[in-house]
């Protein structure tokens, strides 16, 4: 599947159909300032750059992975390599700060619906 920039609301049936040979998981980018969300990318770095292109700053930029048939906060998953940013205090693929989880729980739940 191609590269997808989602900027509009969808629900989370979509999103699955959106990339179907990803399975349960579905890799994703977000960019907490912009917000946007990229999806489809074999790997997190390939969507990173896909946003990088479309004028997203590397600083506003985190991996994710969604799991649309879960329910509850296991449905969204902070661990990406690209998170690894020691110049921001951010040493592991989690996302640390607690503001920038929050910031990123509340963008995925403007463009992903439950319904």
């Amino acid at each position: 599947m191609p590269l997808r920039i989602i900027d509009d609301p969808v629900t989370r049936r979509e999103l699955s159909s959106l990339a179907p040979e990803l399975g349960d998981l579905i890799k994703a980018v977000v960019d907490i300032e912009r917000g946007v969300m990229a999806i489809g990318g074999e790997m997190h770095a390939d969507e990173e750059a896909a946003l990088l292109d479309d004028g997203s700053r590397q600083a506003d930029l985190w991996g994710i992975n969604l799991y649309p048939a879960e329910a509850g906060p296991e449905w969204l998953e902070f661990d990406s390599m690209i998170n690894v940013r020691p110049s921001r205090g951010n040493r592991s693929r989690d996302v640390e700060d607690p503001v920038v989880r929050e910031a990123i729980r509340q963008l995925v739940t403007t463009l992903v619906r439950d319904a």
